[in-house]
């Protein structure tokens, strides 16, 4: 692994990426997003095409329009790397199916080697990022710390009550979308934390089975918020790491710390959402045995409680959760030693 991380903002001086490589990791952002608790952005960070990704993002803007009439759609599709984004996205819508069937099978049946796979992978990922920063003092380490009090702060949230507010939906589709530029940030669980994951998805299942105005502006306004997100958001991180290169990174990582919790593998049920009543329960008000509730459908986790293996509510499977961890960590390194 190299010593140090080259962040660079511009596209010009990225090294390329080959159009395979550019589909897989596209691919493991989209099975990324499919787990609550899990960011795309990090898995973009580890495989080296974070900065080029904020790039691309950031040169989405009004003044596209004047560069298609003074000198073509090709130099729109170059400015905003459209190779490398179309790519990408290309990866991850079949990343996100793959991510549905797959690792939702491997979560219903080995839930917690996957949790431990992806919580050596990030705090590996949180160790090369530290390596990788040029100079840490004072006031790095503050930002570090901020960083991960911060996303432990979020990830630690009660959920709140949904809201069908237009203006809350918009705001609602910006913070969700952070998942593609803050690692560690989930966009799902974000929606989750708002009380608007359930309503999103009744509401887009509703309007597929049976189009209507009222849910197409609901899903219009915030994919609207979304795209606002995106391109606001990707701006201000991308400046960032223009200008305080270091002070971003320790940042970043400190995000990607602060939200581990979240993957530990051994987690007891806490809050639940019950949908008939529409209500949050506790899971101990409602179940003497926790793995009942994934056999219960009228109930969703939503919080759960971080415990060592002798308090799991069921087989802790130690071994095997251990050897996941060290494969998750051990890749981030081998991933970076690759970055083609």
């Amino acid at each position: 692994m190299e010593g140090k991380l080259k962040v660079e903002t511009t596209t010009t001086n990225m090294k390329e990426v080959n159009k395979l490589g550019q589909v897989w990791r596209g691919m493991a952002m989209g099975m990324a997003e499919v787990i609550p608790g899990v960011s795309g952005g990090t898995i973009a960070f580890i495989t080296g095409i974070y900065a080029r990704l904020l790039a691309a993002i950031s040169n989405i803007g009004p003044s596209l329009l004047k560069d298609w009439k003074s000198e073509g759609f090709s130099k729109v599709w170059s400015k905003i790397d459209g190779n490398f984004l179309l790519l990408l996205f290309v990866g991850m819508v079949a990343g996100a199916i793959i991510g549905v069937f797959g690792i939702s099978y491997l979560i219903e049946n080995h839930a917690e080697a996957v949790w431990a796979f992806f919580f050596g992978l990030i705090l590996a990922s949180v160790l090369y990022v530290i390596k990788s920063i040029d100079s840490f003092n004072t006031k790095t380490w503050i930002a570090f710390g901020l960083g991960a009090v911060i996303a432990y702060c979020i990830t630690a949230m009660y959920p709140m009550k949904g809201n069908d507010n237009l203006i809350f939906v918009f705001c609602s589709g910006m913070i969700a979308v952070s998942a593609l530029i803050l690692p560690g940030v989930s966009g799902s669980f974000m929606l989750l934390i708002m009380g608007m994951y359930t309503l999103i998805l009744e509401t887009v299942k509703r309007f597929l089975s049976g189009p209507n105005l009222n849910d197409f502006l609901f899903i219009s306004v915030f994919t609207l918020g979304c795209v606002a997100g995106l391109l606001t958001f990707a701006r201000v991180v991308s400046r960032f790491f223009k200008n305080h290169p270091s002070l971003t990174l320790a940042t970043l990582a400190g995000f990607m710390l602060g939200s581990i919790h979240k993957i530990w593998p051994w987690r007891n049920p806490k809050l639940l959402f019950d949908k008939v009543e529409d209500k949050f329960v506790n899971a101990a008000d409602r179940f003497t045995d926790y793995a009942q509730i994934a056999k219960n459908d009228n109930y969703k986790v939503v919080m759960d409680l971080t415990v060592l293996p002798a308090d799991y509510y069921t087989q802790p499977n130690t071994g095997l959760v251990i050897s996941s961890a060290i494969f998750g960590f051990l890749l981030v390194f081998i991933l970076s030693k690759s970055q083609d």
